[in-house]
């Protein structure tokens, strides 16, 4: 097991935690949901707000350039993670891939979309009160780590060999705090700006820069060169 993969289960195991407390609290100190009501954040201090900074802090991380403890698929938009293969580049069969993988991803954008609209009517008829959308959103924390480490379900409309080459990758925090798009709040609302800022930089880079993205042009990307060794499960250099 790589040292980031094991980074990674311990932060697994504390989004847990993270997701069991935020029950807890669900079921007995529901009043500590108030912050997320308009601009409660700014009245008082409570065990929200440190998430929040958890949050904030893990979204900052996506914004600069990282080496060590942020994995290669979320950083592969930045010039410095960027190896040109020494060969020429096919510009052609480059375009066909954005294309292609571009496609893929926003029909996960529309499942997303689908999901999202079950959710906003369940809150609408009085089913979901906000503090369940805040729930589905800590439910969507774990869930995240569950897909790079255990089993990915959008793999199956990407087809991406794994989370090096993951289209999607900073996508992550825009599909966790979509739930808390119905809560008028500055805490959802800070939260889903940030995250909203990040998937625009990503999409740029990827309209800007797409060769460092294909790992027929990015050799970083490449499974021979893989550090990370996140998800194991599809790693064809372990499997050989």
């Amino acid at each position: 097991m790589s040292k980031l993969r094991k980074q990674y289960v311990l932060r697994l195991i504390f989004r847990c935690l993270i997701f069991i407390l935020c029950t807890l609290f669900f079921i007995f100190r529901h009043e500590e949901f108030r912050v997320l009501h308009g601009i409660n954040f700014f009245n008082g201090f409570s065990a929200f707000h440190l998430l929040w900074v958890i949050w904030v802090i893990d979204m900052i991380y996506q914004l600069v350039p990282v080496k060590n403890q942020i994995p290669l698929g979320s950083q592969k938009l930045f010039r410095q993670r960027f190896r040109p293969i020494t060969e020429k580049i096919n510009y052609a069969a480059l375009r066909r891939y954005v294309i292609d993988t571009t496609k893929s991803a926003y029909k996960v954008l529309l499942i997303w979309g689908a999901l999202l609209a079950v959710i906003g009517a369940l809150y609408f008829t009085g089913i979901l009160n906000y503090s369940a959308l805040f729930l589905f959103s800590a439910a969507f924390y774990v869930c995240d780590l569950i897909c790079v480490l255990i089993w990915c379900p959008f793999r199956l409309i990407l087809q991406n060999r794994c989370c090096t080459t993951c289209r999607i990758f900073n996508w992550d925090h825009l599909m966790m705090f979509t739930p808390m798009i119905f809560i008028k709040g500055f805490y959802s609302i800070s939260l889903l700006v940030m995250a909203f800022i990040i998937w625009l930089i990503w999409e740029l880079h990827i309209a800007l820069y797409p060769e460092r993205f294909w790992e027929h042009s990015n050799g970083a990307l490449r499974c021979s060169e893989c550090t990370d060794k996140l998800c194991t499960q599809y790693c064809q250099k372990l499997r050989g």
